[in-house]
């Protein structure tokens, strides 16, 4: 019990760092970006603004023979007009270029661009690709573009290189995620170091519990014990009476109560002791089955068995049948008239499953699947009106014996209302 407390806690406090620590990393480049790419459209805005600045200095008289200058000088005194710093500042850190389109098609670059990587050819092409597509503005490799036309109807495209731009923002997300993994990693081994500290209450208060039940369990055995004398004195003295029938009846009821909390107790004790036998289960459960066919077909009801000869497992055979008794008895007890209980053990992988199979009186739902297991849980009404419907422990006491031998224990809806329970114990 303690380890598996101690494993939901880590479990719990883990996830919950770690959801913290992506989020503010998520945060940080969320803001990273939204920031990078508005910086990135504004420039382009700036530059392609600021197109006016050009100077034009004709060398002959044919269009093939012009220089466009768009030196930086210009940009700068642009900024400068404006008292836009941080502009000059971004345009200083980036790279563009700008290309001109006349009226006849033909394609020449404006002077003062700042691009290196790429040969002239080279930028040419891109900004044809652009002005063949016709779009006004988008992406193109790693440039950021618009297109504007002029009053003379040449064509000017501005292109802002995002390809620093974009390394940043890959680089801050993979140090945010080495980031992440590392603050998770020594999470990890300081809530592993300090949850025995932390559940260590808890634990104590467990232990309480559990030692009062025993305690209880105890000190009512004695006092049951003398009134069930006294039922069975006076039933001799003054004969049949249904006031002393019915004080014998609940005291057997309280009794099984009694038994069933200390023996809970007991098997979620970590210290518990089981003897450790090789069972033969197939035999196990076929002996137990038998046991309740009777009563199954007593009460108008199928049971169908499925049992794979020769499956053995290590563990306390006491404990295993009450097990196997527990899961019967509960089908049986819980399926409707006319209907057929199915129980069924099979080998699958390194694992022994043994299952029970049973309509419902009562459609039972999400909420109770899930607390189908928890103490004194009984689910659906059909579970509480019943005379002899138990204490809602049994499934319990199921639970705890099959834990107790490294085993697992769930409950699911097939067939829209059929109830099965599937337990996993390890092979021997």
């Amino acid at each position: 019990m303690m380890k598996l407390i101690r494993l939901r806690f880590i479990r719990i406090a883990l996830l919950a760092l770690s959801l913290a620590m992506l989020l503010v990393a998520g945060a940080i480049n969320a803001v990273h970006i939204v920031s990078t790419v508005n910086e990135q459209y504004e420039t382009l805005q700036y530059l392609t603004d600021n197109q006016n600045n050009f100077s034009k200095k004709k060398q002959g008289g044919a269009f093939g023979s012009e220089k466009f200058s768009a030196t930086e000088d210009s940009f700068q005194q642009g900024g400068k007009n404006n008292h836009n710093h941080h502009m000059q500042a971004a345009l200083e850190e980036s790279r563009y270029f700008i290309a001109i389109q006349n009226t006849d098609g033909d394609l020449l670059l404006g002077t003062g661009s700042k691009e290196t990587d790429y040969t002239e050819e080279e930028l040419l092409a891109i900004a044809g690709r652009v002005f063949a597509s016709g779009d006004g503005s988008g992406t193109i490799d790693n440039y950021l573009y618009r297109v504007t036309e002029r009053d003379d109807g040449f064509k000017t495209a501005v292109f802002l290189n995002c390809e620093s731009k974009r390394n940043e923002i890959i680089w801050l997300a993979l140090i945010s995620l080495f980031a992440c993994a590392i603050g998770i990693l020594l999470a990890l081994i300081l809530v592993s170091l300090l949850s025995k500290k932390a559940i260590r209450p808890m634990m104590e208060n467990i232990e309480r519990q559990k030692q009062f039940i025993t305690d209880a369990g105890h000190e009512l055995k004695t006092p049951l014990t003398v009134i069930s004398a006294n039922m069975d004195v006076l039933s001799m003295d003054i004969g049949a009476n249904e006031w002393v029938q019915s004080t014998q009846k609940q005291v057997a009821n309280m009794r099984k109560l009694v038994n069933e909390l200390v023996y809970l107790s007991r098997m979620d004790e970590t210290d518990s002791h089981l003897e450790k036998s090789v069972v033969d289960l197939s035999k196990a459960v076929q002996d137990v089955a038998a046991l309740f066919e009777g009563m199954a077909e007593f009460n108008g009801k199928n049971m169908i068995l499925h049992i794979e000869d020769d499956i053995k497992v290590s563990g306390d055979e006491a404990a295993l049948r009450r097990l196997v008794s527990t899961l019967c008895e509960n089908a049986v007890k819980h399926a409707p008239e006319d209907s057929d209980i199915q129980i069924s053990l099979t080998q699958t992988g390194k694992s022994v499953m043994l299952t029970t199979e049973n309509a419902m009186k009562e459609p039972l739902g999400e909420e109770a699947l899930n607390h189908l297991f928890d103490r004194f849980y009984r689910g659906d009404e059909s579970r509480s009106k019943e005379e002899n419907s138990g204490f809602g422990i049994g499934l319990s006491i199921a639970r705890a014996i099959t834990e107790k031998h490294g085993g697992t224990i769930k409950a699911k809806i097939v067939d829209s209302n059929r109830l099965q329970i599937i337990c996993l114990l390890p092979k021997r």
